[in-house]
């Protein structure tokens, strides 16, 4: 029974009123100069690199990129919370168009962090929209930074398609 209420006391909960807090909070990267490593997880595998990034109140975040070494449309850019005492929450995954995720169909696409999605027992981070604003790692860290508030990364947008 004691050790029931203190994993309790460690994990907080989150509205999605929280959650949008955590959104708009200040944040600056600790840590803007992070070098991607090689993993090798599967062939060819995958790079990826992590920022340490604090919030105007001292909250704790970090910053990830993944991207795939031998398919261009399968990225990932992403902000997890780490609140004290408890364990990390993905509050947001921008991800490139190698995959389908229910009616998205091999397109890029946002995934948020929702209450609806913890109460239903998926992923935090489960819902996810389409959209047209990144076609590169890169780009997805442009738009990342922009909805997050987060300052001192090198991000900069994908420029648009042109028309044929």
């Amino acid at each position: 029974m004691y050790l029931l209420s203190v994993s309790r006391m460690t994990t907080p909960e989150f509205s999605d009123a929280r959650l949008t807090a955590l959104q708009e909070v200040d944040k600056r990267a600790e840590s803007p100069k992070a070098r991607w490593t090689k993993k090798p997880k599967g062939r060819p595998g995958h790079r990826q690199r992590t920022f340490l990034v604090v919030g105007s109140d001292g909250s704790h975040f970090t910053v990830f990129q993944r991207e795939s070494l031998s398919r261009p449309d399968d990225f990932s850019c992403g902000i997890r919370f780490h609140p004290p005492g408890g364990s990390p929450l993905t509050l947001a995954r921008y991800n490139g168009g190698s995959h389908i995720h229910e009616e998205i169909e091999y397109a890029p696409h946002i995934h948020r962090a929702s209450r609806a999605a913890m109460e239903s027992g998926r992923k935090p981070e489960y819902h996810a929209d389409a959209t047209d604003r990144f076609c590169s790692v890169e780009g997805t860290l442009a738009c990342l930074v922009e909805d997050y508030r987060v300052t001192g990364l090198p991000a900069e947008k994908d420029q648009p398609r042109l028309l044929s």
